[in-house]
């Protein structure tokens, strides 16, 4: 863990806690877990007046929009429930915070979250949310070959079993970015930016 800085425009970006995944067992942290330290780390940077973004996952009702292409473990093609796919209440109900939908597992992939950043003049992202391995760690591949500083709240980010978060804190995203715990995180921030 070595968290050097915060640049002046570093914005929080949320994976996917939604309804109908912030439920779901995750390990090591439960999805209640990752929520409450996603919840602190919005608060402080909209009290620095820093953007928020918070990403949602979804597909239409035929899965048209959903990612193609053949894999060994299929994914998708089961009706999801109603609202499944709806922000929780802990998380929405702020003017200034960007919403962005995603249909691939990378939030900066298909959609206008890097115009949203860059025009902002954001330069650093920080990354919470289910899950881990895929919507965290796709997301921080590709802000880190965008050229964005790139941190990762360890604690505040939740996968299907402990071995896959930990396979993507400890061997991947020391090589995209720079990790800490909520605490650390919200410690610097207070430190960088008031």
């Amino acid at each position: 863990m070595s968290l050097t800085t915060l640049d002046p425009r570093t914005a929080l970006v949320v994976i996917d806690l939604q309804r109908g995944i912030v439920g779901s067992p995750t390990q090591p942290h439960s999805g209640a877990d990752v929520l409450a330290r996603s919840v602190r780390l919005a608060d402080a940077f909209r009290a620095r007046d820093l953007p928020v973004v918070l990403v949602r996952v979804s597909f239409a009702a035929d899965f048209a929009d959903a990612m193609p292409g053949r894999t060994e473990q299929q994914g998708g093609g089961a009706a999801f429930p109603e609202g499944w796919d709806v922000l929780v209440d802990e998380l929405t109900g702020h003017d200034g915070d960007i919403q962005v939908t995603k249909h691939n597992w990378s939030a900066l992939f298909g959609t206008d979250l890097d115009v949203q950043l860059r025009r902002r003049g954001v330069t650093q992202i920080v990354l919470t949310g289910i899950a881990t391995s895929i919507g965290v760690e796709s997301t921080a591949r590709d802000a880190y070959a965008m050229g964005y500083n790139v941190t990762l709240a360890t604690d505040a980010m939740a996968d299907r079993d402990s071995q896959t978060h930990a396979h993507s804190v400890e061997k991947i995203f020391p090589r995209l970015g720079e990790t800490g715990t909520t605490d650390e995180i919200l410690e610097l921030l207070a430190k960088t930016h008031g």
